[in-house]
């Protein structure tokens, strides 16, 4: 037998509640990870979506960059009045969903960093708008750092979550199945010899 517990009527009904916690166990957890990959692949479009614009960003910023270069020089650019760092912070916002922490990114900036500290001695649009996107880039990054932190987080617990169901699917439940077919067709034999004996007994009376 798979188990070490006697053959009993009594080690039947315990093996059989057994049996009920853990396909209960099973079920939770295979709606678990149901819901995990739903959410997994909610947060990959969103990342994916927000990558792409980031992408776009990206392109935009090489050609105003190229042309604020072009207007005034690389010295001259290097010089242009930058926005402040001080004071930007990094909004955090939590939820829990089926015991895997996500979070909601988003860069904070002050009053004070929407303008530079000083204005430019030669200001010129090329140069605003190379600030302008770059700007936007890190606000950008600062949203996916938060749905690329989401996508490992995920991705861990669905991959316990699933570790765990199959090992309940394929390793314990057919276990317990086994153990109770032996300890029946145990108890079927022993009821069948005790049938056999009391009628050969009332044959000798």
């Amino acid at each position: 037998m798979g188990r070490e517990e006697a053959p009993t009527r009594a080690a039947v009904l315990e093996l059989e509640q057994e049996r009920g916690v853990v396909s209960e166990a099973y079920d939770f957890l295979d709606e678990k990870r149901l819901l995990l990959a739903a959410e997994l692949l909610r947060q990959l479009e969103a990342y994916e979506r927000m990558h792409a614009e980031l992408e776009s960003l990206a392109a935009q910023a090489r050609g105003r960059l190229a042309s604020a270069v072009e207007r005034h020089g690389l010295h001259g650019l290097s010089v242009y009045p930058a926005r402040p760092l001080h004071g930007v912070d990094l909004s955090e916002r939590q939820r829990n969903f089926m015991g895997v922490t996500l979070v909601e990114t988003e860069l904070l900036l002050a009053e004070s960093q929407t303008s530079p500290t000083q204005p430019a001695t030669n200001p010129s649009s090329e140069a605003e708008a190379c600030r302008s996107v770059f700007a936007e880039m890190v606000a950008r990054s600062a949203v996916l750092a938060g749905l690329s932190g989401n996508l490992h987080r995920l991705l861990k617990e669905y991959r316990l979550t699933e570790r765990r169901a199959r090992a309940l699917e394929n390793v314990i439940l057919p276990e317990i199945e086994q153990s109770l077919n032996e300890m029946r067709s145990y108890l079927e034999e022993v009821d069948l010899e005790d049938a056999i004996r009391a009628r050969l007994h009332r044959r000798d009376i």
